[in-house]
């Protein structure tokens, strides 16, 4: 039997928690004839990161977090034929709690590989599906393997993913012309981080499935659309396109055949709008990133006015499973109209966070407090904001709803690509709105006059709301302003801005009339509408909170209760946390 390998997970996530000085630490001490030490990538546990696995014929075991003095301990015990008996993930309740609940299909090679050799990828079965379909599917077959799966859009738009292929497969070219395939990478929700984790973690799975893809619809070349924040995905993604290209898995006549397909890189700026599909192929010509009318649509007029097929990273990820098992193995997961499994970002205040992938069907509270282990902070959860910016805020009485783009949009939210974000009772949902509305403001093109002009006049409203100055008219002028914007605006990004208002409005009503005809935050969140307070009683006169305000707005003598005068306070927050004796209060 070869020699045991240790993973050590070095995505952007494992090398923030320190992983790379791990890594360093067992590589370099580790004798190859005892372990080999190699690079993956995060296997969704970041909340555990730093994390490492002993693997060994059939034998896993993931540790974690660990840190340098559990690196000497792991080294120590390996080389002694052992495993340490502490800090083993999987067997512990959490860890339990987190893996054994999910299907991994889009992820199923995330943290199990080395991303940057294309050797583990083909010993895990890669590019299997891409050999199938040349030598024994027409593209026809494969569209159809893809309808009959039920599979659909990843990105947000679940539109199906076979129809959409059949649209490009169709389309007429203009002589001398080609057909251009395109994945969409541009994660610009704030909470995301599922397109950066597959492509850290599994680059040849997207690889593979752009190239069934193109296959499939004729396309001749293509495009890997990518922000330039994530400089470790499109460091493994160059990686990858060199080692496809040299096993010839990407070029000129494909594995013998008279398929041949190129990609190439394109780094985005950043720009939120260019998630939009028409915004995002102006983008990749060079021009500036905004949404035109449709139709045309890209199937018939995209890239350099070819037809042209979008789709996201997630949805790329699935179509080699699909093909590897049968479209049965993926839609047997069903919830209304959806099918199989999503990838979820899981954000805020969740005691586990990370990436996760669940069958359609579970429910909220099953992801939330089944999976991510509930409230991080001890608080009652109160709602998710799911769906990114365009999407909306889902009250906790609404958890047991099942996770399904019917379900999901019934509430006024939508799946979007899969960010979700947990807020607790000390979440402001009027100031959620405002942060929201902010970003969308910032990033809106500002093509047309409702969203541009729209946002920002409903920003203003959101404003006023959290520094006590909103009225009732207020409160009905912002939900007439978010439903004209819905309706009006030029593309979907800016119909959907209007979401994380209308949802706070609906399910959080309390909480905009209590700051516009109280002047009150009950979540205490908003600086004008709140005042810190020392309660004499338990104050010690200790002095902390004197030396920590950095106004000079608390007072008092030596071991007696000291005074805090409002006026002068800034609202900081330094002198409650500086309070060892919990006597600051906030009213």
């Amino acid at each position: 039997m070869p020699v045991p390998k240790v993973l050590v997970g070095l995505g952007s996530c494992g090398i923030a928690a320190g992983a790379q000085a791990v890594y360093t630490y067992l590589h370099d001490t580790l004798p190859p004839e005892v372990a080999t030490v190699e690079v993956t990538s995060c296997v969704g546990m970041c909340y555990a990161e730093p994390l490492v696995e002993f693997v060994h014929g059939e034998e896993r075991v993931l540790f974690g977090p660990v840190d340098r003095n559990f690196a000497e301990e792991l080294c120590r015990n390996i080389q002694q034929g052992i495993l340490p008996a502490t800090h083993r993930v999987q067997e512990t309740g959490e860890g339990w709690a987190y893996l054994s609940q999910q299907v991994k299909v889009a992820l199923r090679n995330c943290g199990r590989i080395n991303p940057e050799k294309i050797q583990d990828y083909l010993d895990a079965g890669g590019y299997e599906a891409l050999k199938t379909c040349l030598t024994r599917y027409t593209p026809e077959e494969v569209i159809a393997q893809i309808t009959e799966s039920g599979l659909a859009g990843r990105g947000g738009g679940f539109f199906p993913t076979g129809r959409k292929w059949s649209f490009l497969a169709h389309a007429s070219v203009k002589k001398g012309g080609y057909k251009y395939l395109v994945c969409n990478a541009d994660e610009g929700d704030p909470g995301a981080f599922m397109d950066r984790a597959m492509i850290e973690g599994d680059p040849h799975g997207l690889l593979e499935g752009m190239l069934i893809a193109a296959y499939a619809t004729g396309a001749r070349y293509g495009y890997i659309y990518c922000r330039a924040e994530y400089p470790l995905a499109i460091k493994r993604l160059r990686i990858a396109l060199d080692e496809a290209a040299a096993y010839r898995f990407l070029g000129e006549h494909i594995l013998g055949t008279g398929f041949s397909f190129n990609l190439s890189i394109k780094e985005g700026a950043g720009a939120f709008v260019c998630g939009e599909e028409t915004a995002l192929i102006a983008s990749i010509e060079g021009r500036r990133g905004m949404p035109r009318l449709r139709p045309p649509f890209p199937a018939e007029s995209g890239i350099r006015e070819s037809p042209t097929n979008i789709n996201n990273v997630e949805t790329y990820e699935n179509v080699p499973f699909i093909i590897n098992q049968g479209p049965g193995a993926f839609n047997r997961y069903r919830s209304g109209k959806t099918v199989g499994t999503k990838v979820f970002a899981l954000a805020g205040k969740v005691k586990r966070v990370g990436l996760v992938e669940i069958p359609v069907g579970m429910t909220i509270r099953e992801l939330v407090e089944g999976i991510g282990g509930g409230s991080s902070t001890g608080r009652p959860l109160k709602a998710v904001q799911m769906g990114g910016p365009s999407g909306g805020c889902i009250p906790e009485r609404l958890f047991d709803i099942p996770i399904d783009v019917e379900s999901i949009t019934a509430t006024g939210a939508i799946m979007g690509s899969g960010g979700l974000v947990v807020m607790d009772e000390k979440t402001c949902m009027v100031d959620v709105a405002r942060y929201f509305l902010t970003f969308i403001q910032n990033e809106s093109c500002g093509k047309c006059t409702f969203c541009r002009i729209g946002t920002k006049r409903m920003l203003d409203i959101l404003t006023r709301f959290t520094q006590g100055e909103g009225s009732e008219g207020d409160l009905l002028l912002l939900e007439d302003l978010a439903n004209q914007v819905k309706k009006t605006s030029l593309c979907g990004l800016g119909q959907l801005a209007p979401n994380p208002v209308l949802t706070t409005l609906r399910y959080f009503r309390e909480e905009y009339e209590a700051h516009s005809k109280e002047k009150r935050c009950p979540a205490k969140v908003c600086k004008p509408l709140i005042r810190f307070v020392i309660r004499e009683e338990a104050c010690t006169g200790c002095g902390a909170c004197v030396r920590s305000c950095p106004v000079k707005a608390i007072s008092g003598e030596k071991k007696r209760p000291h005074h805090l005068d409002s006026l002068g306070c800034t609202r900081c927050g330094l002198c409650q946390g500086t309070c060892t004796f919990h006597a600051i209060e906030v009213e």
